[in-house]
């Protein structure tokens, strides 16, 4: 085992920096490795550094008895509204549109910001309708694409976004994360939509067809949502 330290170089006037962390740790067992390695020593035996830096993003505290709290170095916010097509006969779920307004610190590349809401909402979208990892006696029953049902291009429905750029406090450039928001709140609004559309009161992700069928068939009150200790529902 090999660790090689964080080095900040100059030459020519620029400073190139080797991204390997003191506890990072490389198996020296292949040959280009172990070649790249000699490099740096040679490299950093002949130029001193000139510059070294730590960052560390604002400080955050445990929450308290309430919950609340400095929680998040930042913050992130989205909201979605979801257009969907159901066919409660055969339990058939469409997702048609989602419109989104979402605080993306600073818009630093549009295309690449709207690119990550969409792959968020794509995946919103399959936590909803399809994606269910099922385990019974320990085991995974669909441990294959096959049978795990991955949303596809046909299934992607069409995007509405708008960017609020309220650019953070302390990232680079005001930048905030994109891409995960919508992979939270774009579930929760396609399942408000199927509730809207049904006046069924479906709680549980994926909505399976059953869910949609047996409840139109044998309308039953549905069963109380499980509830974390902190009495917020799951």
């Amino acid at each position: 085992m090999v660790a090689i330290p964080l080095l900040a170089l100059h030459l020519d006037d620029v400073v190139d920096v080797v991204l390997i962390p003191p506890t990072t740790q490389c198996l020296a067992e292949d040959v280009r490795v172990l070649e790249l390695m000699r490099r740096l020593e040679d490299v950093a035996g002949e130029i001193d550094p000139v510059a070294e830096s730590r960052f560390r993003h604002p400080a955050t505290t445990q929450p308290d008895e309430h919950g609340q709290g400095n929680l998040a170095a930042d913050v992130m916010i989205a909201a979605h509204r979801a257009v969907v097509d159901v066919d409660v006969e055969l339990g058939l779920v469409r997702v048609v549109e989602v419109s989104t307004a979402q605080d993306v610190g600073r818009a630093i590349h549009p295309q690449a910001v709207l690119g990550q809401i969409e792959g968020g909402i794509a995946q919103g979208v399959g936590l909803a309708t399809t994606e269910e990892l099922i385990v019974r006696e320990g085991r995974i029953v669909n441990a294959s694409f096959t049978d795990y049902l991955l949303p596809t291009f046909a299934d992607a429905p069409q995007v509405r976004a708008v960017l609020i750029e309220e650019p953070s406090e302390w990232a680079p450039f005001g930048a905030k994360g994109v891409g995960e928001p919508p992979t939270v709140s774009s579930t929760a609004a396609v399942l408000a939509a199927i509730r809207d559309a049904t006046g069924i009161a479906v709680w549980r992700t994926p909505v399976r067809p059953e869910d949609l069928v047996l409840a139109v068939r044998a309308p039953t009150p549905p069963p109380s949502p499980p509830r974390s200790p902190g009495g917020i529902s799951a």
